[in-house]
């Protein structure tokens, strides 16, 4: 599970791209706090902090206690911006969580035991529909990641949602459809050695007829 990060903030007493370029020369990052009811908080934070948080991952999934003016804001990142030619980020929006609330994130897939998977040891690639899976998942018990063992899937299996264990508490979004997550490929050349068996099998049912 993700732990909670504590983050320091300053308020930010204006708004609008004027403010926000000042910011960012002082060494911070514009963000905003919104969301639970209230109104929208506009706050800056260190650009050094935020840069390495976004780039060490697991960053989307993290819930922050954000210090500013001497209250705690209790949020989770719903998005950033990165400047296009630096990669580096220029704006943060936070979203305010209650203790004990429920939320929808995008939590990423792991696959494990792939040196054991049956399929792929035969030649099979893996082909990965979702690397991501968007789960309601308790705000106090994010999961880093849902690790999906693949050990038995053989050429041709899909992997669907439903096999999946998925922690306490947690739900996939989509409800309506047991969606794929991913397939055991079958390789090229058993693929084209299977049309050609299967043509010269045509062929011969033509010529008996």
């Amino acid at each position: 599970m993700s732990e909670t990060k504590t983050l320091q903030a300053v308020a930010r007493d204006r708004v609008g791209k004027g403010a926000a370029r000042e910011a960012r020369r002082q060494g911070h990052v514009p963000a905003v706090v919104y969301g639970a009811g209230k109104p929208p908080r506009a706050i800056a934070v260190d650009f050094n902090e935020m840069k390495k948080l976004i780039y060490a991952g697991g960053f989307m999934t993290t819930m922050f206690d954000i210090e500013v003016g001497g209250e705690t804001e209790h949020a989770i990142p719903r998005d950033y911006q990165l400047d296009p030619v630096k990669d580096m980020p220029i704006h943060i929006d936070f979203f305010r969580v209650a203790k004990g609330q429920t939320i929808a994130v995008e939590v990423p897939v792991h696959f494990v035991n792939q040196e054991k998977a049956v399929g792929l040891k035969r030649g099979g690639t893996l082909n990965v529909v979702r690397h991501t899976v968007e789960l309601n998942v308790p705000a106090d018990a994010i999961p880093d990641s849902i690790d999906i063992d693949i050990s038995t899937l053989d050429i041709g299996d899909s992997l669907h949602i439903s096999a999946v264990t998925l922690p306490k508490g947690v739900t996939p979004v989509i409800q309506d459809r047991d969606f794929t997550i991913a397939t055991i490929a079958v390789p090229a050349g058993v693929r084209e050695a299977l049309q050609q068996e299967a043509a010269e099998k045509a062929e011969g049912g033509e010529q008996e007829g």
